[in-house]
């Protein structure tokens, strides 16, 4: 990738990471890109009224009640529109189809709050205080076909604290994400690195 960046995130909620990918771009920590649009499902949802209040624009698919391939398809067309280089998930509610991921392939990003491939799916923090863990944290993925499966960009790592419970587990996890959204968007757009099977690599120049 080069010259400026689009951006298209899509979100379900509150929309924290996408609030902490925007604070990123306006101080500069991710120089060449911009957020073309916000896109989310869900017509109440806090991160696509924090997008409104910013004057980033925004475009509701509600999803209920539609099928799939419907929706996704109206998704796609509007990313297209906005000619959005990378896709980021930030607390989007759906599994993509299959049609989604071929229409943007190795250009979907996802943050999970687990060390994948542990505790994938719903609350996965509380998943790994209950299973005892001593050490959690976030991943962020390319987007596949499957379920929190994508070759992993980075991972940060917390101590499971005595003190904690799922409640703060999570919490201590959430600035984590806000660190590594940004990181790994940075990795991709830089164009430096290559995949080989499951491992993504970084290079000293970007491949042609």
């Amino acid at each position: 990738m080069s010259g400026s960046i689009c951006l298209g995130i899509l979100l379900s909620g509150r929309g924290s990471n996408f609030l902490a990918i925007a604070q990123s771009i306006r101080v500069r920590s991710l120089p060449g890109v911009e957020i073309a649009v916000v896109i989310s499902n869900v017509a109440d949802a806090g991160g696509f009224k924090a997008a409104a209040e910013l004057g980033i624009p925004h475009k509701l698919f509600v999803s209920q009640g539609r099928l799939r391939a419907h929706h996704d398809a109206e998704v796609i067309d509007c990313l297209k529109n906005y000619n959005v280089d990378l896709v980021c998930l930030a607390g989007y509610m759906r599994l993509l189809s299959p049609q989604f991921i071929a229409a943007f392939p190795n250009r979907i990003l996802n943050i999970h709050p687990s060390l994948l491939p542990a505790f994938p799916g719903l609350e996965a923090q509380r998943q790994a205080f209950e299973y005892g863990v001593k050490i959690a944290g976030c991943t962020v993925h390319f987007v596949d076909e499957h379920l929190d499966h994508g070759v992993i960009i980075l991972q940060r790592a917390i101590p499971v604290l005595e003190t904690d419970d799922a409640h703060s587990l999570a919490a201590r996890i959430l600035v984590e994400e806000h660190i590594a959204y940004s990181e790994a968007i940075a990795r991709v757009t830089s164009g430096k690195y290559e995949i080989l099977g499951r491992s993504f690599l970084p290079r000293l120049k970007a491949l042609p």
